[in-house]
Formats: C-alpha cells, sequence, structure tokens
C-alpha cells in the first residue's frame, strides 16, 4: 500500500508540474527536482507495473510503432470556416448576424497555424484523438497526442462523455530547435511550423512525435453529455477548470470594438508562442448559433479573418555559404535590412544551387522577401527591372570555403557538399561518428567530451583520438586522471576492431556498417580497398555504380589520404580478421523473426554476412528465408503468405555447420 500512495502522489506532483509549465506557463518545479522525480516514479513502475495509471507522465515518451492509422468518424463533425479577406468583409459578416440579433456578442481569437483534432474522453479518461480529416472521418493519430504534454490524460469531475477541439502547433522554439538538428544531420528543413507540426502528428513512431515539442490550444467543446452551455465563452472557462490549455480570447459586442481586437492580434503576433496566420470571430450566444445555422460547408456563425502575407523588396548585398555538419554548403542572401513580420530581416536562405538558378538569384539584384509561415525569411522574386547592367550569376564555389576541399553534387539531391574528410566545419559529427557504437566503438568518448576536445584544439581530425596524452584528458572529469585512464584504453583497444569497423567510420557516403563487412571480406584490407578500380568494386555484391564512386572520390582525397597515414602511424588494424573463402549464402537474403535462442541476433546476422549472405529486417518477395525463433509474429505469417521457406534456429543452424 506505501508503494501504491507513493505512486499516485508522485503522479500527482508530476502532473501539476506538467499543468504549471505547459498549461499556465508558471513553472514552480526546478527541472532537477522534476527529473528526480520522474526518474523515481519509473523505478517504482518498472518495479510494480500493476501499479501503472493512464494519466502517469512516464507514458508521455511515445509507445510502439503503428503500421497504419486507423479511420475514425468524427460524432460532430469538424467544419471548416468560411474566409474573409477585408475588413470590409468581415464588418459585412458581423452586421449580417446583428441584422438577427442586435447587439449580439462574438468571441475573437487567434487563429493558430496548426492541425485540427478531436479529443474524447469517457468518464473522464482519455481514449481517442483524431485529425480532422475531411471533418466527417479523420485518423487516429491518439498514440502521437499523448506525447503532449499539456493535454490531459485523465479529467476530474468531466462528463460522461466529452469531446473537445483543438489546433495540435509546433512553439516556435521547438521549430528552431527542430530545423537546427535538421541541419546538423543534413536533412531538409522545415519550411514552416504548420508542416513541421503536421509531419510530426502523423509519424508513425510515435517516439519521434514526442521528441518534436508538440502543443495544442483548445477552442471548443464538440459534445459534452449531461451538460448545457449558454455560450462559448461559458464553455471555454469550464475547459480551464478542467486543465485545458484554452486558447486566449475575448468576447466583445460592437463591430469597432472586434475589427480593433482583430487588428491588434495582428500587431502582437510576434509575441505569440505560435505561429498564427489569422483570427477567429465567433458568435458567443449558442442557442444563436442554431438559430443561424450552417451551409454544407461551414457555419453562418463564424469567420477567419485571414492576415495578408507581409511582402517587401530589398537588396541583396551579398552571397555567404555556410558549411554544415554533415558537409552540405547552404548559401544564404545577406540582404539590405528590412522590418519585416515585426522582426528586422538581414539574410534570406538560399537553399541550394537550384534554387538560385531556377530565380536567377544574383549579387545585387533587388528581391521581394516575405517570411515563409512567418519564421523563415524566403525570397519570393526578382525585379528584373533594377538588376545592375554589370551583373553576374552566382555559382556555389568548387572548393570547400571553410577546408578547400573539392565539393561535389549530390547524385540524388540539389546539395552540393565538402568532401574533406578532416574539414573542421564537419569535425564534431565525423568524430561522433568515428567513435558510435557500429564503427571503432570507443567507450566514454561522448559528444560533450569531443567538443571539449575540439574547442581546446587538441583535435582536428578523428585521426587525432588516437595521440590524445593523459595530461590533456584529465582536465576534462572530476575524477581525473582515473576517468582519462579509461579513456586511453578505450581509444587503444579500439585499435585492434576488425577493419570492417574501421571502414564504416572513415564516413564514406552510403557506405553503412554492412556495407563495411562486405568490403573489408571482399578485398581483405583497407589498403586494397584503397587502390579498387570502380569496376572490381560494383562486382561486390550490394555496392552499386554511385557507391562505387563515393569510394574511389574518397581515397583520392589529400585529406583522406593524410588521415590514413595518421591512422596507420598510430597502429590501428587496416587488415580484416575474416575474408570470405565459403560464400554458401551469397546472393541469399535472411530474415530473423522472433526470440532467438541459439544466438543473438547480432551473432545470427554476422554468421549470415560472414558466408555471403544479407540479413534484412522485413520479409519481401526477394528474401530467400526467414529465420524463426520463439513467438515470431507477422514476418512469419507474411513469409507464410508468400511461400517463402521458414527455418527453424535448428535448421539454420546445420545450414551453417554443413
Amino acid at each position: 500500500m506505501e508503494t501504491k500512495r507513493r505512486v499516485q502522489e508522485l503522479i500527482q506532483i508530476l502532473n501539476d508540474a506538467n499543468h504549471r509549465y505547459y498549461v499556465l506557463d508558471d513553472p514552480k518545479m526546478l527541472d532537477f527536482e522534476y527529473d528526480r522525480l520522474l526518474r523515481e516514479l519509473e523505478e517504482l513502475e518498472a518495479a510494480h507495473p500493476e501499479l501503472v495509471q493512464p494519466d502517469s507522465p512516464t507514458r508521455r515518451v511515445g509507445g510502439e510503432a503503428l503500421s497504419q492509422f486507423q479511420k475514425v468518424e468524427h460524432p460532430v463533425p469538424l467544419m471548416s470556416l468560411q474566409d474573409v479577406f477585408s475588413v470590409e468583409e468581415l464588418e459585412d459578416f458581423l452586421r449580417k448576424v446583428q441584422d438577427v440579433e442586435p447587439g449580439a456578442s462574438f468571441s475573437v481569437e487567434p487563429k493558430v497555424d496548426g492541425l485540427s483534432v478531436a479529443l474524447e474522453y469517457i468518464d473522464g479518461i482519455f481514449i481517442r484523438g483524431a485529425t480532422r480529416g475531411d471533418g466527417v472521418v479523420g485518423e487516429d493519430v491518439t498514440e502521437n497526442l499523448k506525447t503532449i504534454r499539456s493535454i490531459p490524460m485523465v479529467l476530474e469531475d468531466a462528463p460522461p462523455r466529452l469531446i473537445v477541439r483543438g489546433e495540435v502547433f509546433m512553439p516556435k522554439k521547438s521549430f528552431e530547435a527542430l530545423n537546427q538538428r535538421q541541419e546538423a544531420e543534413g536533412k531538409p528543413l522545415f519550411a514552416n511550423p504548420r508542416n513541421a507540426a503536421a509531419g510530426s502528428l502523423r509519424q508513425l513512431d510515435p517516439k519521434i512525435a514526442a521528441k518534436r515539442g508538440l502543443d495544442i490550444y483548445i477552442f471548443n467543446v464538440q459534445l459534452a453529455e449531461g451538460v448545457t452551455y449558454q455560450s462559448h465563452r461559458e464553455s471555454l472557462e469550464h475547459l480551464r477548470t478542467l486543465r485545458f490549455k484554452v486558447i486566449d480570447f475575448d468576447v466583445l459586442s460592437s463591430i469597432d470594438a472586434v475589427c480593433q481586437r482583430v487588428r491588434h492580434i495582428d500587431e502582437e503576433r510576434e509575441k505569440l508562442d505560435c505561429d498564427i496566420d489569422g483570427a477567429v470571430i465567433k458568435v458567443d450566444d449558442l442557442q444563436l448559433r442554431q438559430r443561424l445555422g450552417s451551409t454544407a460547408k461551414s457555419p453562418r456563425w463564424a469567420a477567419a479573418y485571414k492576415y495578408p502575407p507581409e511582402i517587401k523588396p530589398t537588396v541583396i548585398e551579398d552571397i555567404v555559404v555556410q558549411v554544415g555538419r554533415t558537409g552540405v554548403l547552404t548559401p544564404k542572401a545577406v540582404v539590405r535590412p528590412v522590418r519585416l513580420a515585426g522582426t528586422t530581416v538581414t539574410n534570406a536562405t538560399l537553399h541550394n544551387q537550384d534554387f538560385i538558378d531556377e530565380r536567377d538569384i544574383r549579387i545585387g539584384d533587388t528581391v521581394l522577401i516575405r517570411k515563409a509561415g512567418e519564421i523563415i525569411p524566403e525570397i519570393l522574386e526578382v525585379d528584373l527591372s533594377k538588376r545592375p547592367e554589370q551583373s553576374i550569376p552566382y555559382a556555389l564555389p568548387c572548393r570547400c570555403p571553410v577546408c578547400g576541399a573539392v565539393t561535389a553534387k549530390d547524385v540524388d539531391g540539389a546539395f552540393l557538399r565538402c568532401t574533406g574528410a578532416e574539414c573542421p566545419a564537419q569535425l564534431s559529427r565525423n568524430i561522433a561518428h568515428f567513435v558510435s557504437r557500429d564503427a571503432m566503438d570507443i567507450e566514454g568518448l561522448g559528444s560533450a567530451i569531443v567538443d571539449a576536445l575540439i574547442e581546446k584544439g587538441h583535435i582536428q581530425s578523428p585521426a587525432d583520438i588516437y595521440y590524445l596524452t593523459l595530461d590533456q584528458l584529465k582536465s576534462l572529469w572530476k575524477s581525473g586522471e582515473t576517468a582519462a585512464k579509461k579513456l586511453l584504453a578505450a581509444i587503444e583497444s579500439s585499435k585492434q576492431q576488425d577493419v570492417s569497423r574501421l571502414i564504416y567510420a572513415l564516413g564514406i557516403r552510403q557506405v553503412g556498417a554492412k556495407t563495411g563487412k562486405v568490403l573489408a571480406s571482399s578485398f581483405g584490407s583497407l589498403d586494397l580497398l584503397a587502390t579498387a578500380s570502380l569496376d572490381e568494386l560494383t562486382q561486390v555484391p550490394d555496392v552499386g555504380a554511385v557507391t562505387a564512386a563515393y569510394i574511389v572520390d574518397w581515397f583520392q582525397q589529400e585529406q583522406s589520404q593524410h588521415m590514413l597515414e595518421r591512422l596507420r602511424q598510430a597502429g590501428l588494424n587496416f587488415e580484416s580478421k575474416r575474408v570470405v573463402t565459403d560464400t554458401r549464402f551469397a546472393g541469399m537474403t535472411f530474415v530473423l523473426t522472433g526470440a532467438l535462442t541459439k544466438f543473438t541476433r547480432d551473432e545470427a546476422t554476422e554468421r549470415i554476412e560472414y558466408f555471403g549472405g544479407k540479413a534484412s529486417g522485413s520479409v519481401s518477395k526477394k528474401t530467400t528465408y526467414v529465420v524463426v525463433g520463439e513467438n515470431a509474429g507477422s514476418k512469419e505469417r507474411k513469409a507464410r503468405e508468400l511461400g517463402i521457406p521458414i527455418l527453424s534456429e535448428d535448421q539454420f543452424l546445420e545450414m551453417i555447420e554443413g
């Protein structure tokens, strides 16, 4: 009983802290204290799974990935609103309402630019959340919605059945952080918070949604069994008492006051935590709403005033190129300062060479600029009538502006990349990859230590890891010499890793851990791989023409040769510990499923690859065999449907020993 009381107490404390932080924006608990209590709750729930509650904050990190979203029919349709684009149209809408009911009041609220959803509660328990879809049928995104911490999982004193409507959005801070991660990982940036929110909410893996920092504003009661409201204001105030994060709103009765409030929301939009694209004006009196009725598409008692995008001219004074952590060259226009959507804009992204060529953007051009999604400045078009006579087309540099290495265009995209193996702009990421578990597996060399070593100038290349000294390392930890010696031992031990890991660690494009093993087995040494021709490489299983070209180009680079020589001098193993002489599994693809008892999953995969085969994670018509362990599930069923041979572990072992 004591444990049960403590679990309930922790849930209450942490949920109160979440409500203050995510809904009231008034945190009272320090992050350190929150994390300590959350860890205590996680440990208690792990030891006593029967005590896990639906509203436990530990359930906010995302569950198992889904294969698809189920369809949900909305009991009350999620209707769209009629748009108005001018003050005159807005006044006309307001007058029509007041012609029916003189002195009618209106709720005015920001129109959040996100994704509309319906949340359903039965006896106070959150049971389902669905996207708007076409207004009648949406998609079940319950698991993703559970990761939004401002959505209460359990309501006190709620109606037996309650459905509310809200707008899921990505806060501006979360959006900026997401795009920073995208840029660091060499992935395309999201154009605006709405696209990012929609993409996040529709992830089949809830764990991805949980990392995106989504939020929600509730703005309507769709259904509340046993409760009668007189006004919209009353319904929203009731939702606030249930601890929902309710949209800010004002109830006004005069046409002038409504129009003034709409203008004020526009002026204050930069101060909001979310992106908006207008204001929503609704009749407050719910009985009047029924009298006004609806058309087939939208209610007659509400309108959405859409703010026009702010577009201004400016001049491109320069184009500078930044090199990301993955080596992607990103051009940026430096523009004459211009006030736009509440902030001063001094630069705009140009994305890539294709973007520049399509718009024929040049230094000195006068351009029209706006903020995409009110966040990212973007260039819409060039005013050719104001182009300087001496202007010339702009081309990204053929050499990296940071390290001077040759740049190369992606075969499968529009991006230009630095090919330098020791480029300072990519150093942190390259080292993180080099020491990772599937590469050189150097435990203790985390990102914080790597960044500290780079900042102190101790490493300028992955090879420099093997030249670190005790004096350089011991000042990085409180435990000093003990931790430093442990790391040096891990670095020394990694020198004996199989060359397949080193090949993967080099970071050659499209050469993953599996391809590293295949290359090591096929060539036997790093030196033979370094001198291999395109023809020799394309004869290797799973190495196509594009990958072969990347490999040849990498070994020809001056920085690559310098790094390899430093690694050789440091004593790293350049020879494969296993060369494939028995290719009994060549051309075969195996899928492992269920709990294996005679091997670990990694051991079984290693044996398949040792004999020239391939291990895959999914069953398809190209699968040769499916190896089935205990409690096998959908993969075994699919194999039977496709007529693919199924092996027990004993049969698989016979093939290996045969």
